[in-house]
């Protein structure tokens, strides 16, 4: 016998069962049992129904601490009877058989003939990305299904674990481990499943699944929701699996299953599928995504599931319903996007294929996963046994994944480092070894954040000896930056596979003869050779792979609010006080973009919960697993104050009592729950290979930027090295300017693109992330640098110096020079575009886009002031131009009423200027100061201290939004306000006090409300959303109360717009104390005498913008 056989005999000789006396303690009440007594009686009665024989109870108050054996069967450890064996012995026969174990790694040769064999055995989809690239995901999904090229695939995230299953022998696997509580109470619960699907005939499924998963070299992965595991959102009102994902491993990379083939998978075994919607439409895609919004901070799984409904193109119910398995607490949803023949694809197999109606449920199943925890709460070994013992041998026959074989510990992970070591010397075998030393190698060099856990491979224990060495791996990601870091690896080496969340492999370590050892090696070179680079995760049917790998998890503020801001808060408030706990809420809030409102109500309510809290439990921290415990019945009595709190809350009570069965967790796993960190790292990133750069100029004509672009050109080599520049023109481009430098970029992505030309509005900056989303760049804004005002961030004194510098123009391509007549005009439009923002603000949301700025010093800071002549026309100049626009909005100033005003203006202007030219001259910073200065800054971003930004779109009021509507220029309305006033004297006397060119500051008309026409009439004008739309005013009604302005939206390509209220209007003014939504009845009022109606006619059409408010 050698060594390998001497280590993995059958312990087949084994030892009676032996139960020490409990004690004499007399039961504490005669007569009644503990909740662990009548759980105990209970799986005690469920074995003998089984066939098995109980254990007579000891008739003290202590219960016996042992599983209930199993004598009628076959151990599951190596096919022996299962005993209660004599422990006396155990340690050092454990270090015996450990020292033994590791002296056959340690001394195992590593030469040319060694060879390696690695089988992926479970893998789920990595990480999900939107924390990153939220919104611009939104958009890439948006413009795929709207061109057609896909589908929109929506699902319910049940709050739970992650688990994967692989077979009896394949493994049961969490998220980062194996043979754990974890996976023992998933095995339980999987086999729960089939026995209440498949009833009598469950046994036999049970096999057949698992040789199937065997056969097939597959592994199905499921949210496990349970209660016994610690609470999430809301504890289940039962415990389930659903299915997730099914993956076939084969000897490739992992392909995943489509939802259609996943549907059809779980129908054949009767296992529990989600609920999908299907979105194949632009209009319902973007209704999709607002419906989001809208819900964001109230939504509960009633709600959104039924404004999902009603809003996709096709929903398919899960066989699980979250309402009665889990609650109305609803962690999120989870949006893909898959192949545009996935809703033809469904419909077939929801034709074909019928579920069943579960068979087992009213059948004597035995005791229930709450009732084994319950019974065996002082052990978690106890726990686990008595788990596996009563999902029966059929469906798991062996417990070497969580016990070792008897007398080596399951977990020893000591080999780690030296077998890692050995495994990437060896020949790899096949493609899947290649690829997976490939992975390893490429993490440890780059130190990615991750652990390489090795274990004995207990189900091969047979075939164990010195030469031929089998492990079992688990890839531990340590940190979720450390799939940003891979995946931008995978952006350079497209053949290299993708880092997944779930990521298990057996491993076998073999010499081999010289002669087979070479062909090992030839063939897997040829293999590699053969095979198309490919990174797609999910069978992605035409699409490209980044496109087929985009998903995104929304997750809902009612779920956060417990697990995020009360249970992950917890250590901050009893450690550190109510202080640091609140700004630990109002920091994450504010991260989430919650709305202001929302802020503050749940300030109050947690401010009170932390009062509670510490007044209850002083200085003791509430337990994380258990929080529920007492949140619920705090979060359950703050509901019923009222009505806002109840929509605060979400959802409470009906708690489920977790104290009695909770399973035994080690402090150390972390295979539950969810922390998102305070204080996240920012992964700095510089131009890569195949990625290009933008360069523009939110600024103002005669900043800078020609002069500086120029230089940039001349400079190409000391910033970029060998990477192409680029400068478009604005006033030399014909066309539409941003769509050229699209195609610019297309044709040059790997290149730097100076776009000349001003981008003063936000509008313009969602066109330039666009481009970056689509063409693979980063943008930087240059900004001229100044104090600003209180109302705009360029200074008086900037302007005049820009318009000092156009005067000195000749010849301009754009004809923007001192022959324009119209020169200050043009001037104060792009100044007045950035009105309402002072610089601070500007400058933050620059960052917040685009990661960083580069500053153009522009003034020299200890400057004399600004002459008081200057100063007083560029005042004029502006109020000039807030009446020019008010009367005549866009129309040019040698136009309209004060075309002659503007014409003195403009002279005068002039005159000041170049009288005063000397002293804008002297307060400049000189021209190629500030260029180098801009150059020093790109340098530094070229070289890689630059912030990835977040999309500007990322900046939205999610869960803020309350209704639709059509944006009216307020300028406009108050130029018909004037005209009606002109030709009607009583309307005219109305305005004479009302003020209304300083109280009317913006005007919409209402399309739909949230509270009165519900979320999905508000979601469905997503369609139309940011897009111009003509309103025809017909009538104006006023009161001593209310006037408002009789509206009708036209159409949006073709599309009619329709306002849901009966009488469609634009409120302009209320009296104090009057409601707006009470101007609505102004037609009524008129009836009554008691309001004026004039007519419009013809009517005045003004055009607006839809947006959601």
């Amino acid at each position: 016998m050698n060594v390998g056989e001497n280590i993995w005999q059958s312990h087949a000789s084994v030892s009676s069962v032996r139960y020490k006396n409990c004690g004499t303690t007399k039961s504490v009440m005669a007569g009644k049992k503990s909740a662990r007594m009548m759980a105990h009686d209970k799986i005690s009665a469920g074995a003998m129904a089984r066939g098995e024989k109980s254990i007579k109870k000891s008739k003290s108050y202590g219960i016996v601490s042992g599983v209930m054996p199993v004598e009628a069967e076959k151990s599951p450890l190596n096919g022996g009877t299962f005993t209660k064996e004599d422990n006396s012995t155990k340690p050092l026969q454990n270090k015996k058989n450990k020292s033994a174990i590791s002296k056959l790694l340690e001394n195992f040769p590593v030469e040319n003939s060694t060879c390696s064999l690695a089988q992926i055995r479970a893998t789920f989809y990595p990480k999900f990305e939107n924390e990153k690239s939220d919104q611009e995901i939104r958009t890439r999904m948006i413009d795929m299904v709207s061109k057609g090229l896909a589908t929109l695939e929506v699902s319910v995230k049940h709050s739970g674990s992650l688990f994967m299953y692989a077979g009896c022998e394949g493994g049961a696997y969490a998220k980062n481990s194996f043979g754990n509580i974890y996976t023992a109470v998933g095995v339980f619960v999987l086999g729960r499943t089939f026995q209440e699907a498949w009833g009598s005939r469950a046994s036999k499924k049970q096999s057949k699944f698992n040789s199937y998963l065997e056969r097939k070299r597959m592994c199905i992965s499921m949210e496990l929701v349970t209660a016994v595991l610690g609470d999430h959102g809301q504890r289940p009102q039962e415990d389930y699996v659903v299915v997730t994902a099914v993956t076939k491993l084969g000897k490739g990379k992992p392909e995943f299953y489509s939802t259609p083939e996943i549907i059809c998978f779980c129908r054949k075994w009767r296992l529990p599928t989600n609920h999908f919607w299907l979105f194949s439409t632009r209009k319902s895609v973007t209704s999709f995504f607002a419906a989001y919004d809208a819900l964001y901070e109230e939504g509960t799984a009633t709600t959104v599931c039924k404004a999902l409904d009603e809003l996709a193109n096709l929903s398919i119910p899960g066989s699980k319903d979250h309402i009665k398995m889990q609650g109305e607490i609803l962690e999120g949803l989870v949006a893909r996007v898959v192949t545009r023949d996935s809703s033809k694809r469904m419909k077939k197999v929801l034709k074909y294929s019928t579920p069943h109606l579960p068979v087992g449920v009213g059948l004597d199943l035995g005791p229930s996963l709450r009732e084994i925890c319950a019974a065996n709460r002082s052990d978690e070994k106890q726990q686990i046994k008595t788990l596996l013992q009563n999902v029966g041998t059929s469906f798991c026959p062996s417990f070497v994944d969580w016990f070792g074989n008897g007398s080596t510990d399951a977990h020893s992970a000591d080999a780690d480092e030296s077998f890692i070591s050995k495994f990437l010397q060896a020949n790899p075998s096949d493609l899947s070894t290649t690829k997976f030393q490939d992975i390893i190698r490429l993490m440890r060099e780059k130190h990615i954040p991750a652990a390489f856990k090795c274990y004995y491979n207990f189900h091969k224990a047979e075939s164990m000896s010195s030469d031929n060495l089998h492990f079992k791996m688990v890839i531990h990601v340590r940190n979720d930056s450390a799939f940003q870091r891979y995946q931008k690896q995978m952006r350079h080496k497209p053949g290299l596979w993708p880092l997944y969340r779930g990521f298990f492999a057996d491993i076998n370590l073999f010499n081999s003869s010289k002669e087979r050892a070479s062909q090992i090696a030839i063939n897997s070179v040829d293999m590699i050779d053969n095979v198309p680079d490919s990174n797609d995760i999910s069978g992605k049917g035409g699409l490209a792979d980044e496109d087929a790998n985009l998903m995104i998890k929304l997750k809902f503020l009612t779920y956060k609010l417990r697990t995020f801001l009360i249970r992950n808060g917890l250590s901050i408030l009893f450690k550190e006080g109510p202080d640091a706990y609140k700004t630990y809420y109002m920091r994450q809030m504010r991260k989430w973009n919650t709305s202001e409102a929302k802020r503050g109500e749940l300030s109050t309510m947690l401010e009170e919960w932390a009062c509670y809290a510490r007044r209850k439990y002083g200085n003791e921290t509430l337990s994380g697993p258990m929080y529920l415990t007492e949140v619920e019945p705090f979060l359950e009595n703050y509901a019923k104050r009222s009505r806002k709190n109840r929509a605060l809350i979400g959802s409470a009570g009906n708690l489920v009592k977790a104290e009695d069965f909770l399973a035994i967790v080690d402090s150390g796993e972390n295979e539950v729950g969810e922390v998102e960190t305070a204080n996240p790292s920012v992964v700095k990133d510089s131009v890569g290979k195949g990625e290009g750069l933008i360069v523009f100029f939110p600024g103002i004509p005669g900043c800078g930027k020609s002069a500086l672009c120029k230089e940039i050109l001349c400079s190409t080599g000391k910033l970029w090295d060998g990477l192409p520049v680029h400068s478009l023109m604005g006033d030399l481009t014909k066309g539409n300017y941003w769509k050229k430098v699209a195609e610019e970029r297309n044709r040059n992505p790997s290149s730097v693109m100076l776009a000349d030309k001003n981008a003063p509005t936000v509008e313009v900056w969602r066109r330039i992330e666009g481009i970056c989303s689509s063409t693979k760049a980063f943008a930087v804004p240059v900004v001229p640098d100044c104090e600003g005002t209180d109302t705009n961030p360029y200074s008086l004194d900037a302007l005049a110096v820009f318009i000092l510098r156009v005067l000195l123009r000749s010849n301009h391509p754009g004809s923007l020079d001192k022959a324009c007549p119209t020169a200050g005009y043009v001037l104060l439009k792009f100044y007045h575009f950035y009105d309402g923002q002072d610089r601070k603000v500007f400058e933050a949301e620059l960052i917040e886009c685009f990661g960083s700025i580069v500053k153009m010093p522009l003034l020299k800071p200890n400057r004399s002031p600004l002459p008081e002549s200057v100063t007083s026309i560029l005042e004029e100049g502006i109020d000039l131009f807030r009446l020019h626009s008010i009367k005549h909005r866009r129309l040019d100033s040698s136009k309209g009423t004060y075309a002659q005003q503007w014409a003195k203006w403009e002279k005068k202007l002039r005159d000041i200027i170049y009288i005063n030219a000397e002293y804008l001259n002297s307060v400049q910073v000189p021209i190629d100061c500030a260029v180098k200065q801009v150059l020093k800054q790109l340098g530094t971003l070229a070289k890689g201290d630059y912030s990835r930004p977040r999309p500007i779109t990322a900046k939205r009021k999610a869960g803020s939004i309350i209704f639709a509507a059509v944006n009216i220029p307020v300028t406009e309305l108050q130029g018909l306000l004037h005209k009606l006033a002109e030709k009607n004297s009583e309307f005219d006397a109305f305005l004479k006090d009302k003020n209304v060119d300083r109280t009317l500051k913006q005007a919409h008309l209402t399309l739909a409300h949230k509270q009165n026409h519900g979320v999905t009439a508000v979601a469905s004008y997503a369609s139309v959303l940011h897009q111009n739309v003509p309103v025809e005013m017909t009538a104006l009604f006023f009161s001593d109360r209310w006037a408002a302005m009789e509206a009708h939206p036209g159409s949006v390509d073709g599309e009619e717009v329709k306002s849901k209220n009966m009488w469609p209007h634009i409120t302009l003014w209320t009296a104090k104390g009057a409601a707006a939504k009470e101007s609505s009845t102004l037609p009524q009022l008129f009836f009554k005498g008691r309001a004026t109606l004039i007519e419009i006619d013809p009517p005045v059409t003004v055009v607006g913008t839809i947006e959601f408010h």
